[in-house]
């Protein structure tokens, strides 16, 4: 990874304003590219961008490999003829099927064009992706054909993949299963359009890559041998965390845990094809919960809180030897946060990966401590507060009075401008990279936080309004990081 010194915001896709009820990969995220350029930013952190749960988590996603099709946008498709005005006009963007009847429709219409360009785009994205495009296209059609149930509850032909049964009902589901494809060749094709974007304007994109994936996904249903399954297919232990900051009981996540015996044996194929699908989308990868690759916790299947597990072994450095010797760099960040011990601090400085500090951390112990902005070294990223942590403001708002005032008095503040505070001070920090969620740079509270660990609704559904990014805050913005020699 580059040594110079770079900043950026952390704003997921779906928080994107625009008309259409979920942030996309239309005008507005080339107008937020825009102003991280005139805010002299290097960097757009988003979060996962894989299909979601019901309850919207990009960390539950129904595949590891595809795109969320919910960011694709209208706009886009009408630009590129696939549909048209009055079709966009009759379609009714407060209702959640609005992004099928949208699929829909344009994919009639691709159907109908002769052969052009964006015919042999498609024929060379499905050649390209088959080896996780065709489980994927079929267990989506499949979700939809049985009301969106788990594939445990399919018929049991289907649910264990005897070969006939797949056979009959790839031929029964053709067209919804080529409608699928033909989803997930859009999502991709807007994304390389916007991330060409980015890379014009000097931005790179950091991505995230979460440790597990869901039990309702097309990557345990299709290959359950790389999973710790009982033989109904369910999972003999599920993923989460201890105690800890985040929630007293800790967090049942509920992920099934790897067969990592499997992964071995094959020579973590799954994971470098992951690995190199995400980094098709993104320039850096943040490895979400990376002690899990040094140890992870174990929950038995039916607990009802993560008290009662324990500590298994990770791959540890087995994995990144794989990975280097396939990519020949690791482009990673690690998320080391929480429960972290000497083994997942010597692998991360084994491989020298960037960490993470977070400064909200730097304050809740009243004394000095890893996230303290004196005790940063170069070789770390820097945040006011994630994805899972409270907006700054709120933060500062809801916090014991004794930590407003050893906050207050590190930073030399009368905290009236908390958030900015923050943000001058992650801009000043050693660490190369610098990372400020955008509720933070408009100084947001906590209405405004994107997720709650430890609860499953609620969540992900932060916007940001629509004449929010204006030219003052981009040159304050800018005025700091050009003086901080970001």
């Amino acid at each position: 990874m580059t040594e110079r010194r770079r900043s950026g915001i952390l704003l997921h896709i779906t928080s994107l304003s625009n008309q259409f009820g979920i942030g996309d990969l239309g005008p507005s995220a080339y107008q937020f590219i825009d102003f991280l350029k005139a805010a002299e930013q290097k960097l757009w952190q988003i979060l996962p961008l894989g299909p979601t749960d019901y309850f919207g988590s990009p960390y539950a996603p129904y595949s590891a490999f595809a795109g969320n099709i919910y960011l694709i946008s209208p706009e886009q498709l009408h630009k590129d003829g696939l549909i048209s005005e009055a079709e966009l006009k009759s379609i009714d963007f407060g209702s959640a099927a609005a992004k099928h009847e949208l699929i829909t429709k344009a994919y009639a219409n691709f159907q109908k064009l002769e052969s052009t360009n964006i015919h042999s785009e498609y024929q060379s994205f499905y050649r390209a992706n088959r080896f996780w495009l065709d489980d994927f296209a079929l267990f989506m059609a499949l979700k939809a054909k049985f009301t969106g149930v788990s594939w445990v509850n399919w018929p049991e032909t289907i649910a264990v993949r005897k070969p006939d049964a797949l056979a009959s009902w790839r031929q029964k589901l053709k067209r919804e299963i080529e409608q699928q494809i033909f989803a997930q060749f859009i999502f991709f094709r807007q994304w390389q359009q916007l991330k060409n974007y980015a890379h014009k304007k000097g931005i790179a994109i950091i991505g995230d890559l979460p440790l597990f994936v869901a039990h309702d996904s097309a990557d345990v249903w299709a290959q359950p041998k790389l999973f710790l399954l009982d033989q109904r297919g369910m999972p003999e232990f599920v993923a989460g965390v201890p105690p800890d900051y985040f929630s007293k009981t800790g967090q049942l996540w509920g992920n099934p845990l790897y067969n990592w015996e499997v992964h071995y044996q094959e020579g973590f194929d799954w994971w470098l094809k992951r690995i190199k699908m995400l980094l098709q989308l993104v320039d850096l990868i943040r490895i979400d919960h990376f002690r899990g690759f040094s140890a992870y916790w174990q929950v038995p299947y039916g607990e009802k809180t993560a008290i009662n597990g324990r500590w298994m072994p990770g791959p540890s450095s087995d994995f990144f030897t794989a990975v280097k010797s396939e990519l020949g760099t690791l482009p990673f960040i690690a998320e080391d946060l929480g429960f972290i011990d000497n083994k997942v601090i010597q692998l991360r400085e084994q491989w020298n990966l960037p960490g993470m500090c977070v400064l909200q951390f730097a304050f809740e112990a009243l004394k000095p401590n890893p996230h303290s902005p004196h005790a940063h070294s170069r070789n770390c990223a820097v945040y006011t507060g994630t994805h899972d942590n409270d907006t700054t403001v709120g933060w500062y708002q809801n916090a014991a009075p004794e930590v407003q005032d050893y906050t207050r008095r590190y930073l030399g503040s009368d905290g009236t401008d908390i958030a900015w505070d923050f943000i001058r001070t992650a801009l000043a920090s050693p660490a190369k990279l610098a990372v400020i969620p955008l509720q933070d740079i408009l100084s947001l509270d906590s209405s405004a936080r994107m997720n709650i660990p430890g609860t499953s609704s609620g969540n992900w559904r932060w916007r940001c309004s629509p004449d929010a990014l204006t030219d003052q805050i981009g040159a304050r913005l800018a005025d700091l990081t050009l003086l901080y020699a970001r």
